[in-house]
């Protein structure tokens, strides 16, 4: 302890500059995710304990910049990008030793960054305009995120021959499908809750959201569960964590603002997880 008081703040930086160009990219890549799970559950306290909300959506008056706000369609296409670029160099590079297990795990996450970010920022109607440092926030994040899972998973993973016929990857697969048609069929849901030219919130119904009030946050946390379960390696576990410890208080904080907003919201509806939360 003596020596780390002792040295010198430059040569503390240098040091650590030095352990990390040692670290082989795959060291580099699991460090990273084992951060990713320590950010995760940090969030989700600080969230919780402090009932501190995002500030995006309905809640982006509340936020920094606010009156610098990105359009929605803009926002979420350039912050998603990303996850979806960075994979597909990593396929380019290094996707000469593909088998069908990797190709599973990269269609997965690949599939779903398809639809986010080709898809769902151009069907937004009337969404709520992004501040800026929230903006950059999710960009750095998909850059980090994108990189852990399409390089490690193209370039390092490592599956048994029988991987994708295994119960538990088959498993993996099915909750992963069955929470990315849980997301899209919510956000579509939302979409649609307002006539042309109507203003202001809605109760939405149908779908999950008549057991939930964050749909569109369980059906994303599926599939990340479901991702982590067939990968079964740290990237998908941290990807997984970070999900669900920060659009599971998203959702607990939309169900606290709708039995607010809404006198006749109905009672039985839980936040995220059906009969449990």
């Amino acid at each position: 302890m003596s020596d780390f008081i002792s040295m010198s703040f430059p040569k503390f930086i240098e040091d650590i500059y030095n352990y990390i160009m040692g670290l082989s990219e795959e060291q580099l890549i699991l460090y990273l995710a084992y951060s990713m799970i320590v950010s995760g559950i940090i969030t989700c306290a600080y969230m919780i304990l402090f009932k501190q909300r995002a500030t995006y959506g309905r809640y982006g008056n509340d936020a920094f910049f606010a009156n610098l706000a990105i359009p929605a369609r803009i926002s979420w296409f350039v912050q998603e990008c990303p996850s979806l670029i960075i994979p597909a160099i990593a396929l380019a590079y290094y996707g000469d030793n593909m088998n069908l297990s990797k190709v599973i795990a990269f269609l997965m996450f690949v599939g779903h960054y398809w639809n986010r970010t080709l898809c769902y920022p151009f069907l937004i109607t009337g969404g709520k305009p992004t501040p800026p440092h929230l903006t950059f926030m999710g960009i750095v994040f998909c850059v980090w995120n994108g990189y852990i899972q399409g390089f490690y998973h193209v370039k390092y993973a490592t599956f048994e021959s029988d991987h994708p016929r295994q119960l538990i990857s088959q498993l993996g697969i099915a909750l992963f499908l069955c929470g990315m048609f849980i997301n899209i069929h919510s956000d579509s849901i939302l979409r649609n809750l307002r006539k042309p030219g109507e203003t202001g919130y809605k109760i939405p119904r149908g779908g999950m959201f008549e057991f939930v009030s964050g749909a569109n946050f369980l059906g994303e946390i599926l599939e990340w569960v479901g991702y982590a379960i067939y990968c079964r390696s740290v990237p998908a576990l941290a990807f997984a964590v970070f999900t669900a410890s920060n659009i599971g208080p998203r959702a607990l904080h939309h169900h606290e603002w709708y039995k607010t907003k809404f006198e006749d919201y109905p009672k039985d509806r839980h936040a995220v997880i059906p009969l449990l939360l």
